[in-house]
């Protein structure tokens, strides 16, 4: 684990690490819903989860309150996704620090090429361009299906 604090933050520096590890399914789902994200299924985030390139968990007093992940190809596409921070936990740099730990993960082991994309949530778009995201449109729009039932 990693600090995520300056050093002369020496109270905040005990309080919070970040772990290079995927989130349980039940601190993704909790993650999720208190963040305010879409709620998936037990079933469903136990398959997604297995789709990771690369994982952070922040982590406080022993629990879970963070997290981040990188889902893709392996080569030539990338999505960052699950970007969330605990409401009691917000306001504090941990969103910038988790997306700086993805970042650093990007730099250091995809391939030059590498096309990494994600959908942003307004106003969180302005931390993704502090890393140097850029809306796609008018070239280009983000589209979304979901599924909602099962087919017979």
């Amino acid at each position: 684990m990693g600090s995520i604090w300056k050093a002369s933050d020496k109270m905040e520096q005990s309080q919070y690490s970040t772990a290079s590890r995927l989130p349980t399914v039940e601190e993704y789902l909790h993650l999720r819903s208190v963040a305010g994200l879409s709620a998936f299924s037990p079933e469903a985030a136990r398959l997604g989860l297995t789709g990771t390139v690369y994982s952070v968990v922040v982590m406080h007093r022993g629990a879970a309150i963070g997290m981040g992940r990188l889902i893709g190809d392996g080569g030539c596409f990338f999505q960052v996704v699950d970007i969330a921070v605990h409401p009691d936990h917000q306001g504090r740099g941990l969103g910038k620090t988790i997306m700086q730990t993805i970042m650093s993960y990007v730099s250091r082991k995809l391939p030059v090429s590498a096309y990494v994309s994600l959908i942003a949530d307004v106003p969180a778009n302005k931390l993704y361009e502090k890393f140097g995201f850029k809306e796609t449109a008018p070239r280009s729009l983000g589209m979304a299906y979901r599924v909602t039932s099962a087919e017979p």
